[in-house]
């Protein structure tokens, strides 16, 4: 149902670096952009992507409380290695990788961290 998510930045170049170098571990490029406004990252062309964008009203970009953008990967190893990647180019932890309700041993796995802007992101993989 998903089809994008737009993370809103008061400095695109700064942001375009960080989720370059952050998607680049998981082998997605950009897939659109317009310049001095907006770049998108996705797998594909009709794939779920996020992008980073200057406001359209040009007000300040600022972080919605409860707004979160959850990522889908296919393993716990991809889940780690996104979530450090991000702590890395100076993301901030918002809960490390592991097992949710932490007690399970299956399931949900997630990784929850902030970009340089403050926008709250999720990486997840089910495990069976």
């Amino acid at each position: 149902m998903l089809g994008y998510v737009t993370l809103g930045t008061n400095d695109l170049p700064r942001a375009t670096a960080f989720y370059d170098a952050l998607f680049e571990t998981i082998g997605v490029g950009r897939s659109m952009e317009e310049e001095n406004y907006f770049v998108a990252w996705s797998p594909g062309q009709l794939s779920p992507g996020i992008a980073a964008t200057i406001p359209f009203n040009k007000e300040p970009a600022t972080v919605g409380n409860g707004v979160m953008a959850a990522l889908l990967m296919e393993t716990p190893e991809q889940v780690k290695t996104l979530y450090n990647k991000a702590l890395e180019l100076g993301g901030a932890d918002e809960g490390k990788p592991g097992f949710r309700p932490e007690e399970a041993n299956k399931g949900f796995f997630a990784a929850y961290f902030r970009d340089l802007d403050g926008n709250k992101l999720n990486a997840f993989c089910m495990v069976e």
